[in-house]
């Protein structure tokens, strides 16, 4: 179940959802005044408000409800809950909008506050709480999903897809450079293999007058196995959370340490030396944080 929804959940339920590091968010309770047959909600945007508190804590109710929803362990839930707010706050810092599902979205001022604008509320089916079964396995206390609200829609659902597409492409196309430069190097050698066996079936040497050093060398051609492309250096915590966020997204992404304290999060890619400033532009904009390449 994707992370997004659950939060609209929580706060539909709860009237009140804290997210650290960026704030707090309340639901008048006259934002759902009515469920019909189909469970469809009469929505009021102006019932969600923003607080702006970048010194609110992670909230114990919000880790267990995911938890209870997903079926994972509390740590697995924190850890993804984590993963996403320092999306959310990468996409901000560089002044993007971000969509919160069924709440609104978020925008970072030129103060440094964020700034809210209040969405249509979400229409999603919660599940019971998870048990454990007598085999270990997550399974819903009666079985079955309890219509809360049924999905609506938005207008920004295809968002998220079209950005992990981009980066796919981007990724694919830089894949596909390289393997041309391979193959063009490759051809060179060959060709030029070729010739000097030619030229030594044609050419009339004088022994008497060959001096050892007037022997001509072949030259040979390097082969080019990549650039490393280093996206982030951090901690051991931030490293392996935006290593997963990553790798949720799509990026072919590796990780490497030489203390076990600062962890390097880095993309191998076979990009020809004249492409290198585009790609090193590409996936800034796309990580949100400035990428360089290790010498």
């Amino acid at each position: 179940m994707k992370l997004a929804p659950l939060l609209a959940q929580f706060l539909y339920s709860n009237h009140r959802l804290d997210l650290e590091g960026i704030g707090s968010f309340y639901l008048d309770s006259s934002g759902v005044t009515s469920i019909d047959s189909r469970h469809t909600a009469s929505t009021h945007p102006e019932g969600i408000s923003f607080e702006n508190n970048p010194a609110v804590r992670e909230s114990a109710e919000l880790i267990k409800f995911i938890s209870d929803q997903t079926g994972k362990m509390k740590a697995l839930a924190s850890a993804d809950l984590g993963s996403h707010i320092a999306l959310a706050q990468q996409f901000l810092n560089i002044g993007k909008p971000f969509l919160l599902e069924g709440i609104g979205s978020l925008v970072k001022i030129r103060s440094g506050k964020f700034e809210f604008t209040a969405g249509a509320l979400l229409a999603e089916k919660l599940k019971e709480p998870s048990v454990r079964n007598s085999s270990g396995q997550a399974c819903d206390e009666h079985g079955v999903y309890e219509p809360f609200l049924e999905k609506e829609k938005t207008r920004n659902a295809w968002k998220k897809p079209v950005l992990g597409l981009l980066a796919l492409v981007g990724i694919g196309l830089a894949v596909l450079g390289g393997y041309s430069i391979y193959k063009r190097n490759d051809a060179a050698k060959t060709r030029t293999a070729n010739e000097n066996k030619v030229a030594a079936s044609t050419l009339v040497t004088d022994t008497t007058q060959l001096q050892p050093k007037e022997v001509i060398q072949p030259t040979s051609v390097i082969k080019n196995d990549g650039y490393k492309y280093i996206l982030e250096t951090a901690n051991s915590k931030r490293a392996f959370t935006r290593y997963s966020a990553l790798k949720e997204y799509g990026w072919k992404v590796q990780m490497e340490t030489n203390d076990s304290v600062r962890y390097k999060i880095f993309l191998l890619l076979a990009t020809p030396a004249a492409d290198t400033s585009h790609v090193l532009d590409s996936l800034t904009a796309l990580n949100g944080r400035k990428v360089y390449i290790e010498n």
